[in-house]
């Protein structure tokens, strides 16, 4: 059942659709087959055994451990033999819906919530509820991480995935820097505008902050939106919060910092090029998650760096948008479907998960995972662990539910962030024609879900 969703204004959807499309097109020279088409029915659960295709989501941060963990899980069950195909970040929705379109999905696959719903909605995954509930994995998976799985998945409480990790977005900052100019850790957005200004000497090409202008630079902006106007909430009723007035002026300050205390390249920086910048020279400050925490150990050793959740408003209260749920997917079609839950079930459990999430710099999935002593020594991580916690963190969940939501978020809009950067479009006219998108996006998802 593949369902295209449309746009009634002929606007920025159609022209989005078309575009996954032509690159879908390019991607389609590489899929790998392993199953009939990308849809429907067809699948079984085989013989448990022989030869599994497992798609990474990530590999170009992951291809290391997976190795591992597929060397471990082929010794503990050497009648199964997986096959990785690694697939880099920034390519994985294309080459999931090339596969969709003409055939050659894995049997178990990376997915995280930000992607999950177009899956569900094109019934290309099986539900993994009941698995989990007669597994090992009962009552061992964190309860906020399978409820981030089942609302992203909009299906009540079927789970269309199995939670690996999550992610939180960190305020790293370079404590050689700081104590040089004899600044304190950036707690508040007000000590971190300020620590930006002193921090920078253009001429001397130091800068406080580095920007991302590039892909993937709207999460980090919408946190800052979020993180200062203190607004808890993504909708108001069935109106989209982005463009409430707090959050538009949070965003004029937010880019009001583009060039003045952050380098001009910024403005085509994506995450590899942010993090190598910040790692390489004498930035002071950079906001992106947990991900990177490793770069920054080799780059600079842990003496040189500390990781913060953001920034907290004056009163100390914190809020930010939710992080993604990375986690793995059974897909329907699958001819060996107890072969592939097998290593799913082995990927998650404790030993596993707290190798790929140590390795990763993330928060574990597994309960028991969450407990070991990586964890304490991994400050950021822990630190990231408290604040989510312990009540202090208010978390605006966004509708990662929604078709579209990926798209909106992502290439449908980091353009127009980059002409705000720029100056040709206002805060207000770019947070207006996102709500807008948004808004149109609820709308005709609750329509189709009436039944």
């Amino acid at each position: 059942m593949n369902i295209r969703r449309t746009s009634s204004r002929g606007n920025p959807l159609r022209g989005r659709t078309a575009a996954a499309v032509s690159l879908s097109a390019v991607l389609a020279l590489t899929a790998t087959a392993c199953g009939d088409d990308g849809s429907g029915g067809g699948g079984s659960e085989g013989s448990g055994k022989g030869e599994i295709t497992l798609w990474d989501n990530n590999t170009g941060e992951r291809r290391d451990i997976w190795a591992q963990i597929i060397k471990d899980f082929e010794k503990e069950n050497p009648d199964i033999h997986v096959k990785y195909v690694g697939i880099p970040i920034d390519q994985v929705q294309a080459k999931y819906d090339t596969a969709i379109d003409g055939g050659g999905l894995p049997d178990v696959g990376g997915v995280t919530t930000a992607y999950l719903s177009n899956l569900v909605i094109r019934d290309v995954l099986d539900p993994v509820g009941d698995r989990i509930e007669s597994s090992g994995l009962k009552g061992r998976l964190v309860p906020t991480m399978a409820a981030s799985v089942k609302a992203a998945g909009g299906r009540g409480d079927e789970m269309y995935s199995v939670p690996t990790s999550s992610n939180n977005g960190t305020l790293w900052y370079r404590t050689d820097l700081f104590s040089a100019a004899g600044l304190e850790a950036p707690a508040t957005w007000s000590e971190f505008y300020a620590a930006a200004e002193k921090l920078t000497a253009a001429g001397k090409n130091r800068f406080g902050y580095t920007i991302r202008g590039g892909a993937g630079s709207i999460a980090p902006a919408m946190d800052a939106m979020y993180g200062q106007s203190g607004i808890t909430s993504f909708w108001d009723g069935d109106r989209t919060t982005v463009n409430d007035p707090k959050n538009v002026a949070a965003l004029e300050k937010y880019v009001a910092l583009y060039k003045k205390v952050t380098p001009s390249a910024d403005v085509n920086n994506d995450f590899i090029k942010m993090v190598a910048q910040w790692d390489n020279g004498t930035i002071g400050m950079l906001t992106h998650n947990l991900a990177s925490y490793q770069d920054h150990v080799k780059a600079l050793g842990k003496d040189k760096f500390k990781g913060l959740p953001y920034p907290t408003a004056e009163d100390g209260s914190r809020v930010q948008v939710s992080n993604p749920v990375d986690g793995l997917g059974l897909f329907k079609n699958g001819k060996n479907k107890a072969a592939a839950w097998k290593l799913i079930e082995f990927a998650a459990s404790h030993k596993s998960n707290s190798a790929w999430n140590e390795s990763a710099g993330s928060i574990p999935a597994n309960t028991d995972a969450a407990t070991d002593t990586w964890v304490e020594d991994a400050e950021p991580t822990a630190t990231a662990m408290k604040a989510l916690s312990d009540g202090s963190t208010k978390i605006v969940d966004l509708p990662y539910y929604l078709p579209d939501w990926n798209t909106i978020s992502k290439s449908g809009n980091e353009p127009n962030f980059q002409k705000v950067l720029l100056g040709d479009m206002t805060a207000k006219e770019f947070a207006d024609k996102v709500a807008e998108e948004l808004n149109e996006a609820q709308a005709e998802w609750k329509e189709q879900n009436k039944s």
